[in-house]
């Protein structure tokens, strides 16, 4: 499996609007998650009245076929969950993926292991995995080899790059290695 976040990998949101890297395009979302969000934030600040502005994404369409190219079955790892495949999926020519759900009240380990690592080898539950974010650090894959019985490989992405060939390389040689 290759578990995708979405803000970083293949939304490179650190990128300065000069350097954006070459092929992506802008849109603006939003999403009932993101729209709620926002809300709450402009109410707490006195401004319920106030529009909601979109979400600015970055994408690269040739990434959807890159992915679905690559020896894996594709998951969505990310807090955009089941909107990854309403708002992104059709954008990037994914089709619907399977995503994981993300706990309410996530368990944060000590150590500086990202909050995300202990749901993620609880949803793989000892299954090969490869994991693709821009939060990802030595801490987390010193937890997973501790943690998940089965391959994992933890793949940090630069937010301001995003996925780049030599990530889709780096993919595919370790997949093919399980073979």
């Amino acid at each position: 499996m290759l578990l995708v976040d979405v803000d970083g990998p293949l939304n490179p949101y650190a990128a300065k609007p000069y350097g954006r890297p070459a092929g992506y395009a802008t849109h603006r979302l939003l999403t009932p998650r993101w729209e709620a969000k926002e809300r709450r934030r402009l109410a707490e600040w006195g401004l319920p009245g106030r529009p909601v502005r979109p979400l600015r994404v970055r994408l690269n369409p040739d990434h959807g076929p890159a992915l679905t190219a690559l020896p894996f079955d594709l998951v969505w790892a990310t807090t955009w969950e089941e909107e990854a495949n309403d708002y992104l999926a059709p954008l990037l020519g994914l089709p619907v993926l399977p995503y994981i759900a993300w706990s309410e009240t996530p368990v944060r380990p000590e150590g500086g292991v990202f909050w995300k690592t202990p749901q993620i080898v609880s949803w793989a539950q000892g299954r090969p995995f490869a994991w693709v974010d821009d939060q990802i650090t030595d801490a987390d894959d010193a937890w997973v080899r501790e943690h998940h019985a089965g391959p994992a490989l933890l793949h940090r992405i630069d937010p301001r790059v995003g996925l780049d060939t030599g990530d889709f390389s780096l993919l595919a040689d370790w997949a093919r290695q399980l073979d």
